[in-house]
């Protein structure tokens, strides 16, 4: 199974100084079975930025894609109709118990009028099959609206595992936008309950987005007998990030010992575009 993993495209403002003609080819040439797309899709969560991201999205040549929203998705109140709209129309998942939720602004009022959609998180479950294999991606939206920090709803996590026991798969992966193992400015809160839903539900492979720094790293619990393996990804935003972060990874044979990560960075002088790429295999 060979994943390609892109974030923070920040369609909008932030977005590709070069042009994005090139950045599809270079992406188009990897032979991904599975691109993951961990949030951040536009800048403002306007509904141009949305419609922009989708139509890129889609001129990725591959046939699974999923995507999950950032932060910067959260910013206004029409977020959660525009991403399944214009990126994916996933079936959220509602929690079990609504009086349970404590996170901000996770309902809208139902009488604000033009809001399709009242409840403000995309938590949920796809399944795809690659060579004969069931792998069980478990979106959790991280983001809370119209804020940068990241908070879990421990009634969300609650119902996840609840739909998680009731499927069937071979390989379990999870996508948050925020980091679960390292922070930055604008952390998640409570990452401490993410872990333990990982552990929980034994996944073994964890990706996010959110700081724009790259980072691969394993955690071990020798209490508990568990690890698992945290991919962050830098950023497709050149407009904003001038720390070398301009980056996507492609694992070929990911979850082998056969594993390679090529970590391709682009490169924006004078406005033109170009890439770098190192390879680095598994240990």
């Amino acid at each position: 199974m060979n994943i390609l993993h892109i974030s923070d495209m920040h369609f909008g403002p932030r977005h590709w100084i070069g042009k994005s003609e090139l950045l599809l080819e270079r992406l188009n040439s990897y032979a991904a079975d599975i691109v993951i797309n961990t949030g951040d899709n536009t800048t403002d969560a306007l509904e141009n930025e949305f419609q922009a991201a989708g139509d890129f999205l889609r001129s990725i040549e591959c046939q699974h894609i999923v995507s999950i929203p950032g932060n910067h998705d959260k910013r206004n109140m029409r977020s959660a109709g525009y991403f399944r709209q214009y990126i994916d129309d996933v079936d959220v998942i509602h929690p079990l118990d609504r009086d349970n939720c404590k996170k901000k602004s996770i309902f809208i009022d139902a009488n604000i009028n033009g809001i399709k959609e009242h409840f403000t998180d995309i938590n949920f479950l796809k399944k795809v099959t690659i060579s004969g294999e069931s792998v069980l991606f478990v979106c959790l939206d991280t983001n809370t609206l119209y804020e940068d920090k990241g908070f879990v709803d421990t009634e969300m996590l609650r119902t996840l595992t609840h739909a998680i026991g009731k499927a069937r798969y071979d390989k379990i992966i999870l996508l948050n936008h925020h980091s679960i193992l390292d922070t930055d400015s604008d952390p998640l809160f409570n990452s401490r309950i993410v872990v333990e839903f990982v552990r929980e539900n034994n996944i073994e492979h964890v990706f996010c987005g959110h700081t724009h720094q790259l980072s691969i790293m394993r955690s071990t619990d020798l209490y508990h007998n568990h690890s698992f393996t945290q991919y962050k990804n830098g950023s497709l935003s050149s407009g904003n990030t001038p720390n070398d972060t301009n980056m996507f990874l492609y694992y070929k044979n990911f979850g082998t010992k056969a594993m390679e990560i090529h970590i391709v960075r682009a490169i924006i002088e004078n406005e033109c575009l170009t890439f770098k790429e190192e390879i680095i295999l598994a240990q």
